[in-house]
């Protein structure tokens, strides 16, 4: 599959840490793939920087700044991740949960032993990143500087949030900003560098490809903030804008009990609708893709597909029960990864997944193959 010592190291993480992007990243043609790992795997050592409570908020908030000096300036030193390796080591973080109880003590979010392992070879990582063309890293380092300015922000936002105090954010605009920050500004990366990469000379709209990549990011980090709901409010985080929440006639508190499930439910279906149409653009954005670029096409549809699923379950289910869990299990995985290969021959078909996989019920399959 690999080749080059960089790549190679790349896939090895990224079967550590990510299940779901593994998949993705795995099936990238050779020419991008190392570039897209990478910059995967900084981007997740940066948000278990951010997320690691156990560590006190100022100090992530002074480790995520030191990185993001580093993504601008790599003459610079990278900070020490030993607290946060400590962290790791502790407690097992998989034996970790959030109780249904919002006023039960809470145990500290902690990397897994994934994660444990990519902060342990961070200086590694960052070293592999020179090794690419200059063009590249620029184009890395400029998402994971974006990238790392909405942890920031998240942190500063959410630093004395709890369970009983729950910060939301003020407007969608603020929503909007915060999934271009960590999302949709990977699918900007990922257009330039692809562009550049794998069909700089073909005839495209780059002002619709580009809007459309930023908004296919844009609507799978929406999937997972809308999946996440219970966990994040039991954070004390509240992606939701206030100002619609008071047109509701609700308080964040209030998201806190089933009850008021139904008078959420417009504001939640809302942003289910927005993700929906992120996502269409997104498929949009993969049909533009040359026909000849399998691999591409492949590496963007399979999170597109899983994440339109994911909406059509979320509608069915309560939004507010802290014990329902929405998951696109492996063998519906399976399933999407082999219709996905078997339609592509048929163009016509295969332009239709997305409509179908939005709106239809789940159908088993035979087992294809290990995914995890």
């Amino acid at each position: 599959m690999a080749t080059h010592p960089q790549d190679r190291e790349v896939i090895r993480l990224l079967r550590d840490v990510s299940r779901s992007f593994f998949l993705t990243v795995r099936i990238l043609p050779r020419a991008v793939r190392p570039q897209i790992g990478l910059a995967y795997l900084l981007a997740r050592a940066t948000d278990t920087i951010a997320d690691t409570e156990f560590v006190p908020p100022e100090a992530r908030l002074l480790t995520l700044q030191q990185l993001r000096g580093v993504f601008q300036d790599p003459s610079r030193t990278a900070p020490p991740m030993a607290p946060y390796v400590a962290a790791g080591a502790a407690v097992d973080s998989r034996a970790t949960g959030f109780p249904a109880d919002a006023t039960a003590p809470r145990p500290a979010q902690l990397p897994s032993a994934g994660e444990i392992r990519l902060l342990s070879r961070l200086e590694d990582i960052l070293t592999l990143l020179e090794t690419f063309a200059a063009a590249d890293q620029e184009l890395v380092r400029r998402v994971l500087d974006t990238i790392t300015g909405g942890q920031e922000l998240d942190l500063r936002r959410f630093a004395n949030a709890s369970s009983n105090q729950i910060v939301p954010l003020a407007t969608a605009g603020e929503l909007d900003d915060y999934t271009y920050r960590v999302a949709g500004c990977v699918g900007e990366f990922w257009t330039r560098l692809c562009r550049a990469r794998l069909f700089p000379s073909d005839s495209i709209d780059d002002t619709e490809f580009l809007a459309d990549g930023v908004r296919f990011g844009k609507g799978l980090q929406l999937v997972n903030i809308l999946r996440d709901v219970p966990r994040d409010l039991r954070m004390g985080r509240c992606y939701f804008p206030l100002d619609q929440l008071t047109r509701a006639g609700l308080a964040p508190s209030d998201l806190l009990g089933k009850e008021n499930e139904n008078r959420f439910r417009p504001v939640y279906d809302a942003w289910l609708d927005r993700a929906h149409e992120h996502l269409a653009a997104g498929w949009n954005y993969t049909l533009a893709i040359p026909h000849r670029c399998i691999r591409l096409r492949l590496a963007c549809a399979w999170p597109i597909l899983i994440g339109v699923r994911t909406l059509a379950k979320l509608r069915s289910q309560p939004c507010l029960d802290p014990d329902r869990t929405i998951k696109i299990d492996r063998t519906e995985v399976r399933r999407l990864i082999v219709r996905s290969i078997l339609l592509y021959p048929i163009p016509s078909r295969w332009a239709q997944i997305f409509t179908r996989e939005g709106t239809s019920p789940s159908k088993p399959v035979a087992s294809v193959g290990n995914f995890q």
